[in-house]
């Protein structure tokens, strides 16, 4: 007999309720007021006995007979199962041994934090706790998804988190704005998933009502299909890398055209002039107009500019992907985004302004986020080790121990990491170089890894803990959707 969960599940796509009959799940159910369901829910049946489980400790052959060092047979050597109570013997000793001898900052705390939409199981956060209880640990900053805009946004208009929290919401751009301009367009795909959770998947909806309106959306981006949600999208298969070429274009038409808001420029921005004297080029001798940026951007002049003529007068959302800033100069691309929404006074304006993510991830534009009111959580501690790096360049930090690098206007050096701990996250996913990646887990002495599926990273481990899934235990969530 069919018997029904308790409650509602919650996965980063999506909330769900299940169907269990003998033991076995057997249907899941997405939550009943989410009006666009994500098809990811599919999976969750599929992966509670998936034949990729990792179903208990699990250690590489070649580290269980030789013991910690460098090796290159990481991902290629097989496992031996063994049972808790040596996996427990193995692991204490081997920390104690690295912090005894090298100290803190030579154990990296790799986590990431996207295993569990839920709180108290969200396994950066158990990692951190865990490592600082030991006496700290290297860390990481930013993120893969918006280091460069973290950096630079504060420099420029308000920080990262307050661009992503306090954005326009869709429901306002729906009803108000003219043009999105889109930068990367507005994949819709993207926002089936946002990190602790969705309840309901609106962006479709609130898509459709601006179509419905009128509103003309632009898409600049090489692939049609990042604006999936508008067949009407007006399509520019803008270059790789020429976003800030086609901005700087449009910005010198609206100047040069005397279609600039030069009230708002004069009264709530600073540095205008400078930039300004960069796009008409007066000291550089190259005006960056349309005909400048066209070869870069492979669109037509003429293009550029009428664009440019269209914007004026108009209620403009201007949009930037988090693709467009995960590249060399990146930090240019949110910066000008910005630059462009304030040459057109668009900034304050009920659907108008700057967007950083939209179409990235659900919860950007939610607009449902209050000061002060969030999901409980528990202390991590403090990590005194004061080490950290950049979260995409763990290879560099491997690879380089004792090199200094440069951030956010600071000097500093890389550790000599000698075991690295990871948990809830899967690096060969999202880094940016995994054959660089590959070269530098392998001249660490131990890698351990928490999952609950035999990925790339825990077949690259010398230690391997299962983990559950979010079906298999409580937890406490919340989504702002």
């Amino acid at each position: 007999m069919a018997t029904r969960s308790p409650g509602l599940h919650l996965s980063h796509w999506g909330a769900f309720e299940t169907t269990v009959e003998g033991g076995a799940l057997t249907a899941i159910r997405p939550f009943a007021h989410d009006p666009d369901p994500s098809p990811l829910l599919d999976n969750v049946i599929r992966s509670a006995r998936h034949a990729t489980r990792v179903t208990q400790p699990m250690v590489r052959k070649g580290w269980l007979e030789h013991g910690p060092g460098p090796s290159e047979r990481r991902g290629a050597e097989p496992f031996v199962p063994v049972s808790w109570d040596t996996v427990a013997e193995l692991l204490s000793t081997e920390l104690g041994r690295v912090y005894r001898d090298h100290g803190a900052p030579a154990v990296y705390g790799g986590s990431y934090g996207w295993a569990s939409a839920g709180r108290f199981h969200h396994a950066q956060s158990q990692l951190h706790r865990f490592l600082n209880c030991l006496g700290g640990y290297t860390g990481s900053v930013d993120s893969y998804s918006t280091a460069a805009g973290n950096v630079i946004l504060p420099r420029v208009i308000a920080s990262a988190d307050s661009m992503l929290s306090f954005g326009p919401p869709w429901k306002v751009l729906a009803e108000r704005t003219d043009v999105f301009l889109c930068f990367g367009g507005l994949p819709l795909k993207n926002t089936a998933v946002s990190n602790g959770g969705v309840f309901r998947h609106r962006v479709r909806g609130f898509l459709d009502r601006a179509v419905e309106r009128g509103a003309e959306f632009v898409l600049l981006s090489p692939q049609r299909d990042d604006m999936d949600g508008v067949a009407s999208a007006t399509w520019l298969p803008v270059s790789p890398g020429a976003d800030v070429a086609v901005m700087l274009a449009l910005a010198h038409t609206l100047i040069t055209e005397g279609l600039h808001d030069r009230a708002f420029l004069d009264r709530y921005c600073v540095g205008f002039e400078r930039l300004e004297r960069y796009i008409l080029g007066l000291d550089d001798g190259q005006p960056k107009s349309p005909e400048w940026a066209a070869p870069l951007a492979e669109i037509p002049a003429g293009t550029l500019r009428s664009l440019a003529l269209r914007l004026a007068g108009k209620r403009v959302f201007v949009t930037t992907t988090w693709s467009l800033q995960r590249s060399e100069f990146g930090e240019q691309v949110p910066w000008m985004g910005v630059a462009l929404a304030a040459i057109l006074g668009q900034i304050g304006q009920s659907g108008g302004g700057y967007g950083f993510g939209y179409g990235c991830v659900d919860r950007i534009g939610a607009g449902f986020v209050m000061p002060g009111l969030n999901v409980p959580v528990l202390s991590q501690g403090r990590n005194r080790s004061g080490s950290f790096i950049p979260v995409a360049r763990v290879s560099d930090m491997l690879l380089n121990p004792g090199a200094e690098f440069d951030y956010n206007g600071g000097r500093y050096t890389f550790p000599d990491i000698r075991l690295v701990y990871w948990a809830g996250g899967n690096p060969f996913h999202h880094h940016q170089h995994l054959a660089k990646l590959q070269r530098g887990l392998a001249r660490v002495d131990t890698i351990v890894v928490h999952d609950p599926f035999w990925t790339a990273s825990a077949r690259h481990a010398d230690i391997v803990m299962p983990s559950t899934i979010t079906l298999e235990r409580n937890d406490i969530g919340g989504a702002n959707s």
